[in-house]
């Protein structure tokens, strides 16, 4: 299993600091993983969780290695599970 969590650095909802959930192997990890942590699915966006602040400790319990932002998007990136934004094109015909 290689369920990755970044620190609680993004601010959101609730006043609180967020992290992203993610998995260097499969989504279908990641969602199970989250699913025993007690995520719910909403907070599942492209390809990772948001989680509060309040879960972070009890993801790394779980098995979830602490690595930087940086070394998140890295081993997303490099599992080719990245999956970025798509913008509206902003080019008027």
């Amino acid at each position: 299993m290689s369920v990755l969590i970044d620190p609680p650095n993004w601010p959101g909802p609730r006043g609180l600091l967020w992290s992203h959930l993610v998995s260097d192997v499969s989504v279908e990890e990641l969602h199970a993983f989250a699913a025993a942590l007690g995520v719910p699915p909403r907070a599942f966006d492209r390809d990772h969780y948001d989680v509060p602040e309040t879960v972070y400790e009890r993801a790394i319990a779980l098995g979830a290695e602490a690595v930087s932002s940086r070394e998140l998007v890295t081993r997303l990136t490099a599992a080719g599970l990245r999956r970025r934004r798509i913008r509206p094109s902003t080019r008027r015909w």
